[in-house]
């Protein structure tokens, strides 16, 4: 964590990846600028306009030298950002002065570069899911047959397990990862528009060659590759992009909000805890806490990610024909925090799955202590079978259950097969047959039978889709 006299977000500072923050920062961006240049002039060349090759020798070299503060000093005076960095570029490259940004308007550089941002940072965002997807798979496939209580409305309900409430969890997750990968098949370029979308300046530029300007619009795309150039702008490419973005980044919002909830909620159970470092403090005062931090800063930043869609949707929905520029600070905010998040979350998401710790005892005394209550249903099925009366039955099981759970709030133990017993109605059955009908086991339906097919049949497969996301991880991230 890096200190300074001015504010810093701490999505910045103490959260997000050194990769995203890299993928946001302003010499990539500046970069990406300069090379949105180069690739223009290259292609204006390639139709027949006269740019000397000592010009596209020039701005090839001096791609990776951009000086910030000369930059801020240029913007200082023309209160311009494009036109600073126009001409930093041009002082470092003058062979090629004259040429940079040949027929184009600021957005050229503006949008398409984010359209690149936005791109590598979903490539990101699929990398780390791909990571917490197996990490929590893993852990499904180890506990798919541990049983343990299922509830609804936090209520004791019937029995599930472990594996498969995570399959839950990572059915959430997955579906989030399969529509940021088919995002980046989708996602358009800006291209070669001018100045309201007319294209008029390349017109100009080419003579009134259309064939020349379509096809300007198709290689420089190509170059950056992206298969879409969006048909038709105004001078940005449509905010609805940005929008169907942070649709996404909510929903994975969502996702990761539920499964930390729960988690959550477990450890207050004492079932399955997050995990902790050696020399982790859990309060400053309270010597014993041992809290669920790294959920509850999911479920934190994930509000944040939910919240981020309404304001791309306002963006949308209030630009003014052909551009207007109240969105241009509010995007400067809101497009890299939300990445921020998502990539804070899902490395997060990753320590946890890969370290969640499952206290097997008292999952197994929770369930031994509602077992009884599982069972009745079949113990009337039973006593219905030996002769009885299915109305009594339950109403036996009613008025004893009642009272099992009075005397277990003072500290007693579930006797309610010992209490049934003693009735006419069960004791005709034989101990033996209603004993049997308290292994859990019998219980969970087909919970460990979902999580090996959800796994074959749908997991695996997305994975082997997502092979080529991998990548290496530099700088440390303090979870």
């Amino acid at each position: 964590m890096t200190t300074s006299p001015a504010y810093q977000s701490p999505l910045g500072t103490r959260y997000a990846s050194p990769m995203m923050q890299r993928i946001w920062g302003a010499e990539h961006r500046a970069r990406l600028w300069r090379q949105l240049w180069l690739a223009l002039a290259t292609e204006q060349k390639a139709l027949g306009v006269d740019i000397p090759d000592a010009a596209l020798t020039s701005m090839r070299a001096q791609l990776d030298t951009v000086d910030l503060a000369a930059v801020r000093d240029y913007e200082r005076r023309f209160r311009h950002d494009v036109m600073a960095h126009i001409h930093h570029f041009g002082d470092q490259a003058p062979e090629a002065r004259r040429v940079i940004h040949l027929g184009a308007t600021s957005c050229f550089v503006t949008d398409n570069a984010d359209l690149i941002v936005l791109r590598e940072s979903l490539q990101l965002l699929v990398g780390r899911l791909r990571v917490v997807l197996r990490a929590l798979s893993d852990f499904a496939v180890t506990y798919k047959a541990t049983p343990t209580v299922a509830y609804t409305h936090y209520q004791v309900a019937q029995l599930t397990t472990i594996g498969k409430r995570a399959t839950l969890w990572l059915q959430d997750l997955a579906s989030d990862a399969d529509q940021i990968r088919d995002a980046l098949g989708w996602i358009p370029f800006r291209g070669c528009k001018g100045t309201t979308g007319t294209q008029a300046s390349y017109l100009e530029l080419f003579h009134g060659d259309d064939d020349k300007v379509r096809e300007l619009d198709r290689r420089v795309a190509a170059s950056f590759d992206f298969e879409h150039v969006v048909p038709v702008t105004g001078q940005t490419y449509p905010r609805k992009i940005d929008s169907r973005i942070l649709d996404l980044i909510a929903g994975l919002g969502q996702s990761a909000s539920k499964l930390a909830t729960d988690i959550r909620l477990l450890q207050h159970e004492g079932e399955v805890l997050e995990p902790i470092e050696t020399e982790q403090i859990g309060s400053s005062a309270m010597a014993f806490k041992r809290n669920p931090m790294r959920c509850e800063r999911v479920c934190g930043l994930a509000r944040y990610m939910i919240s981020a869609r309404d304001n791309a949707a306002y963006t949308a929905a209030t630009q003014w024909f052909e551009r207007t520029l109240d969105d241009s600070a509010n995007r400067r905010i809101v497009l890299p925090d939300a990445f921020m998040a998502a990539d804070a979350v899902l490395v997060l998401l990753a320590n946890v799955c890969a370290g969640l710790e499952v206290r097997e005892n008292t999952v197994r005394r929770n369930v031994d202590r509602v077992m009884p209550f599982m069972a009745t249903e079949r113990w009337i099925m039973l006593g219905v079978e030996a002769g009885g009366d299915r109305q009594n039955l339950h109403e036996i099981i009613r008025r004893e259950s009642r009272a099992v759970e009075h005397a277990m709030e003072a500290g007693s133990s579930n006797d309610l097969l010992k209490r049934l017993s003693t009735h006419g109605e069960f004791a005709s059955l034989d101990r033996e047959t209603l004993q049997r009908e308290l292994n859990p086991s019998r219980y969970v339906g087909r919970s460990p039978a979902q999580v090996t097919e959800y796994m074959e049949e749908h997991l695996t497969p997305l994975l082997k889709t997502l092979h080529s996301f991998d990548f290496a991880d530099d700088g440390e991230i303090t979870v």
